[in-house]
Formats: C-alpha cells, sequence, structure tokens
C-alpha cells in the first residue's frame, strides 16, 4: 500500500532528521546514531551492500529497520512495501559507544538500465529504560520517536552512476536530463523540475538568477527528483519572467543551468 511521504514522516523531529541524513559523509542526528553511508548503492553486479550504525549517546537504543519503495507523483512522494530487496537484521539493539553493521540484499533483477529508488527506514522502538519517568511527570510526554530516512539505489544491466575507479565499465554514467517550470495551484506558486533522465537528480544551491539578482530556493538541500519523474517544491517569491534556474546536480562542480519548459 503506498503510503505519502506527507503523513509518513510527519513530525518535527523526523523532518529535521531526515534532512540531516541528507548532508555529505556520515550523518549524526538528535538522538546520537550516527548512519553510514548515507547514500547506499547495489550496482547491477552487486547482490549486497552494508549500512552501518553507530550508537554515540550515552544508553542504549533498540531500532527497527524497513525498506520502502520510493516513487513521486509530482507533488507528493510514496513509500510503498516491496520484496525487492531486504534489510537483516530487521531489529537492532546497540549498545553505547557501539557500531552495527546491516546487510542490505537484493532479491530480485532490475530491468537493464534502470535505476530504482527505494527509502531505508530506521525506527527508534521506546523501550522500558528510554521511558524511564524523570520524577516530573514530563520526560515521556516530551521524548519523540526518532525516524531516520536513507535512499537506496539500485541498478540494472548497463546503467550506473558513482565514479568507476577501475574504468571497466563499456558504458557511460547515468545523467539526469532535468528540465523546470511553474505552476500554480490552489493560489500558490511551485516549482516544478522533471527529470527525463535515467538517473536521480539530487539539487542543492537551487536559485534563479533574475538579472543578475538571485532568488534563492535553496541554499542546501532541496531534494530529489527521481529517474522519470517530477516533483515540487514552493517558491520563495515572485519569479521574474526570463530567469534561469541554476542548481547543483547530485554534487557535481558548480551550479549548472537547468531548461525552462517552453
Amino acid at each position: 500500500m503506498p503510503i505519502a511521504l506527507s503523513s509518513f514522516v510527519r513530525s518535527l523531529a523526523a523532518a529535521l532528521l531526515t534532512a540531516a541524513l541528507w548532508l555529505p559523509g556520515a550523518a549524526l542526528a538528535a538522538s546520537s546514531i550516527l548512519i553510514w553511508p548515507i547514500d547506499p548503492v547495489l550496482e547491477s553486479d552487486q547482490r549486497a551492500s552494508a549500512l552501518w550504525l553507530e550508537n554515540r549517546g550515552d544508553s542504549q537504543v533498540l531500532l527497527q529497520l524497513r525498506i520502502f519503495a520510493w516513487s513521486q507523483d509530482g507533488k507528493e512522494e510514496h513509500y510503498t512495501e516491496q520484496r525487492d530487496v531486504i534489510g537483516s537484521p530487521p531489529m537492532i539493539r546497540i549498545e553505547p559507544g557501539a557500531k552495527q553493521l546491516l546487510r542490505l540484499t537484493r532479491l530480485a533483477d532490475v530491468p537493464p538500465g534502470t535505476e530504482q529508488a527505494y527509502r531505508i527506514v530506521v525506527d527508534e522502538i521506546p523501550t522500558a529504560e528510554s521511558q524511564a519517568d524523570s520524577g516530573d511527570g514530563l520526560s515521556q510526554a516530551i521524548r519523540f520517536q526518532m525516524r531516520y530516512s536513507v535512499p537506496l539505489f539500485l541498478y540494472g544491466e548497463n546503467l550506473w552512476l558513482k565514479p568507476d575507479p577501475t574504468k571497466k565499465r563499456k558504458t557511460a554514467a547515468g545523467e539526469p536530463r532535468l528540465s523546470w517550470n511553474i505552476e500554480r495551484d490552489g493560489g500558490e506558486a511551485y516549482l516544478v523540475i522533471r527529470n527525463d533522465g535515467p538517473v536521480r537528480a539530487r539539487l542543492t544551491q537551487v536559485a534563479f538568477d533574475q538579472g543578475g539578482q538571485a532568488l534563492s530556493v535553496s541554499d542546501g538541500l532541496l531534494g530529489y527528483v527521481l529517474a522519470h519523474s517530477s516533483y515540487r517544491w514552493p517558491l520563495p517569491g515572485r519569479v521574474a519572467a526570463g530567469a534561469s534556474l541554476h542548481a547543483t546536480v547530485n554534487g557535481a562542480g558548480s551550479p549548472q543551468a537547468i531548461q525552462q519548459l517552453p
């Protein structure tokens, strides 16, 4: 059953954690769980990969691991139950200062030339220790259940995105093909970015150039546009006619121009 992301991660804590986990390198969230890598992939010749969790807090944590298929319909993101890839173990108990290896295993082949997107969702499960009352009656009331969300991408033959240090690949790396327009819905204006390419686009440093004046959409991470999908974000202000849009795509180099749809 599809689950809309807006309802799936509604709490402020979850939103902040998801943003943190999109930063480069490893990510350390509010409950001191370090997760790396934050952009795991399974290439076409890989059956399994690893994800590490480290508890940098001062108390034991109990975590539940789930993996959902991830899609976009232009307005919302959806998580869907799937059986193509599994994570094990599904329940993880980590002592303070300890690390845990999670194994991500592909169970089904991906069609050639295809990138499939998933979200690894790790939920912190309250334990008797974590719910112990501090004596003022407030500790349980203010405690948030933490949720971590990490993207996962699987590739079919003849498609790849990350650098190939071996230089053995016979095909060029896949690239997103982006375009944009402005859409109005319910009196609100949105920036819509479409990706007609075979691989996702991770967008950072997104801004409009309006005759030398910049209108920033996001200084850091704006989000992802999945392969052969589109997604939209609220505009931070009025965009002048003739403005051009620039963004850094998949962390490569300086911001590049994105073509406007006619």
